[in-house]
């Protein structure tokens, strides 16, 4: 059976009189729930955030531009006066410095101690939603409490840590007379309520891993820790560049553990402990001096954006790096192959022509 598909030759031409079909209104509605719906979900979160974070973002760059009394309200336009004479001042890079360095000393630690303690709760361990509960309970704790226990513990005279180190035979150590051990205390503190909280974060990154790569790598007879960094640390990767920008961000805004680490507040005698946010607290509330605590607040808002800008472009250099190198191994191991391929080849080719060079005996019937 054959089926037409052109009119014959000769035959006129048709002509079709039916009117067009119009699209519907249903129709038209769900072409456009389609793609606007998803924007309208999103919407609310964008929506507080334009109220909550990006207006104060911008009404305090603002104040920083103006001479800003906390009872007086808005003065005059100062322009870049308040960053110059906060950039001036000694206190600010002090407190600077003291940021950076409890900062360093409670991220680099308390990711590591938390990748650990992932790995752990992932094993074959009994009792799972114990240990991985217990693990949270830190982060439970009203920071408050944490500074006043912390504070306790590590007193310059009577605390219990000093008397720890009398029974080895250290002497006292002067965890608040002293920057250095002050930043340790309160760095402890950072890590005590967080390690697990990131723990966790990273424990659900490494259920997603496929069990069938462990087993391979079982059965191929890599060891737990060549597993540890050969298959779990490249899988967890996106979820660690997560966690580090996070405790970045969390690090270099530290108020609470600071500000109990005494009972002034105002981060030791000769600001030992004083950060940033104790800084811009300070200059705002204790002196009143609104504008100025502004640019602080905008100059600690730009070093955090240095540092996750770092953060992210290292993370992605150490991956790169890592793929180049999975690729020059995967390359080098093509063209080994690839080389036993060519010398199977020619010694089958010159087999094959010294059989057919050979000379043939000659029957003399």
């Amino acid at each position: 059976m054959a089926t037409q598909t052109a009119p014959p030759k000769g035959a006129a031409p048709s002509t079709d009189d039916r009117p067009h079909r119009k699209i519907g209104f249903r129709q038209t509605l769900g072409r456009w729930d389609v793609k606007v719906s998803p924007y309208l979900y999103i919407s609310p979160f964008f929506l507080l955030f334009a109220v909550v974070g990006l207006f104060p973002l911008l009404y305090t760059a603002w104040v920083s531009l103006h001479d800003w009394s906390l009872i007086g309200g808005q003065g005059d336009f100062v322009g870049l006066d308040n960053f110059t004479f906060v950039l001036g001042q000694a206190f600010f890079w002090k407190a600077l410095r003291n940021t950076i360095s409890i900062f360093l000393l409670s991220t680099v630690p308390q990711i590591i101690v938390a990748l650990v303690i992932a790995a752990m709760l992932d094993a074959n361990l009994r009792s799972k939603t114990f240990w991985r509960m217990g693990v949270l309970l830190p982060y439970v704790v009203a920071p408050v409490a944490v500074g006043l226990v912390f504070s306790k513990m590590f007193a310059d005279g009577s605390g219990m840590i000093n008397t720890m180190l009398g029974y080895v035979g250290i002497d006292p150590v002067g965890w608040h007379k002293d920057a250095f051990p002050a930043h340790i205390a309160i760095a402890s503190m950072v890590n005590f309520r967080w390690t697990g909280y990131n723990a966790l974060i990273l424990l659900a990154a490494m259920q997603a891993i496929p069990r069938d790569l462990y087993e391979a790598a079982t059965i191929d007879g890599a060891t737990r820790v060549r597993q540890f960094f050969s298959i779990t640390l490249p899988m967890v990767r996106p979820t660690m560049i997560f966690v580090i920008l996070t405790s970045t961000i969390g690090g270099l805004q530290i108020f609470d553990e600071p500000r109990m680490y005494d009972q002034t507040g105002l981060g030791g005698s000769n600001g030992q402990w004083k950060t940033v946010t104790l800084y811009l607290y300070e200059l705002g509330w204790n002196k009143q001096q609104l504008g100025r605590a502004a640019a602080v607040a905008w100059l600690l808002f730009l070093v955090i954006i240095v540092f996750a800008l770092v953060n992210n472009w290292l993370t992605r250099k150490i991956s790169s790096a890592d793929d180049m190198s999975r690729s020059a191994k995967a390359a080098r191991k093509q063209s080994r192959k690839n080389a036993r391929t060519l010398e199977r080849s020619m010694r089958r080719t010159s087999g094959s022509a010294v059989t057919a060079a050979a000379p043939t005996e000659v029957n003399p019937r």
